[in-house]
């Protein structure tokens, strides 16, 4: 597949992943993990993304605690387009600064939002589906979202109204809606006419900035005065001054669903249907979903043990990491277990997205090494 001039791939790759403690932590968050093979999460992102883009074209937005590991983990992208974020400000203002920087010299670019931390289950179908999202974003003033169909009225995900077919595959943007209650997450999935968001967009970057200047207009000025002095020695200093003051305020609140809610921008709006296998890995009962479903393992039994060694008797359902250990689990169903050597995780997988909270119980409590 060849490699496209004109495609900006940007990741975001500075979240904590506070609920995949204690094995994420501030110097080592969960896109800096090996979850699903050899590979981290961030650098199978960027492998994937690597045959329709050259590494050039590829920007990093992180933060300072994690940057040195990206750079180490990442060493064939540019180490001066690998941003730290002086203070998280959400992904509004993180893919808006990469709009902003592009806009001089490639205007024309198109700009690809990726998470860092996704499971793709088919990367040839994957990018097949990108390469269109890139020409239809290109062709005008036109925004694409990947979206998922949902199998369940999940109440985490944003949701995204789609209406009749446009050009192929693609599918008019009715609306967003934002992690709705449970109530209309069941009438979503039960309308059939709903996908989730899957948090990767496609848009050029003199869209984007046009959208942000609309919908955003105080923070899109802090952005432009930050990219004015992109390449020159005052570009740190009126970052760290400037950026903080930007809204702390997510693509999809700040544009999407203001933009979806008017009519004739809407028809600007397209959905491609994420059909390649995607998983968001929000938890470790996520990532014990995702292995059981690998391993084809017995739905009575469904035990994913990351150890040296193990034995179980009559135990089910469970996740244990404790790597270098002999692992015994006897009588136990449904459990998850990490072992580090300064912390030990035991909850159920029913409670495993409560874990964030453990963190800001250490934030609070101020013990920063465990965070």
């Amino acid at each position: 597949m060849a490699k496209n001039s004109k495609f900006y791939p940007v990741v975001l790759a500075g979240g904590r992943g506070t609920r995949f403690w204690p094995l994420s932590r501030k110097k080592r968050a969960k896109q800096l993990l090996a979850l699903d093979g050899k590979q981290t999460m961030i650098q199978q992102t960027v492998a994937r993304l690597l045959p329709l883009a050259p590494a050039r074209q590829f920007w990093i937005i992180t933060n300072d605690d994690l940057r040195p590991a990206i750079l180490r983990q990442l060493p064939k992208l540019p180490r001066q387009q690998t941003i730290a974020e002086p203070v998280g400000r959400n992904t509004a203002p993180a893919i808006g600064l990469a709009a902003f920087l592009l806009l001089g010299e490639h205007p024309d670019a198109v700009i690809g939002m990726f998470p860092s931390d996704h499971i793709i289950g088919d990367a040839k179908k994957y990018r097949e589906t990108l390469k269109r999202g890139v020409e239809i974003a290109g062709a005008g003033e036109n925004i694409v979202v990947l979206g998922v169909r949902p199998n369940r009225p999940e109440t985490g995900y944003g949701y995204i109204e789609v209406g009749h077919a446009s050009g192929g595959h693609a599918l008019r943007v009715r609306r967003f809606t934002e992690k709705p209650n449970p109530q209309m997450a069941a009438e979503f999935v039960a309308a059939g006419t709903f996908y989730w968001n899957s948090g990767m967009f496609l848009w050029s970057a003199r869209t984007l900035v046009s959208a942000l200047r609309e919908h955003l207009p105080r923070t899109a000025s802090l952005l432009e005065q930050i990219a004015a002095t992109h390449g020159t020695a005052k570009f740190n200093a009126t970052f760290r001054k400037l950026y903080p003051k930007c809204e702390n305020i997510s693509i999809d609140y700040a544009v999407l669903e203001p933009r979806s809610a008017k009519g004739e921008q809407a028809g600007k709006i397209f959905c491609l249907p994420a059909d390649f296998g995607w998983n968001d890995l929000g938890s470790w009962t996520a990532l014990h979903e995702h292995h059981t479903a690998k391993s084809k393992t017995s739905p009575g039994e469904g035990n994913i043990i990351q150890s040296e060694a193990f034995f179980i008797l009559n135990s089910s359902g469970n996740y244990i990491h404790s790597p270098g250990k002999f692992v015994a689990a006897v009588g136990v169903h449904d459990l998850v277990v990490v072992d580090t050597p300064d912390a030990l995780l035991i909850t159920t997988r029913q409670q495993a997205q409560d874990v964030g909270k453990v963190v800001k119980h250490l934030d609070g409590k101020k013990m920063h090494k465990l965070v």
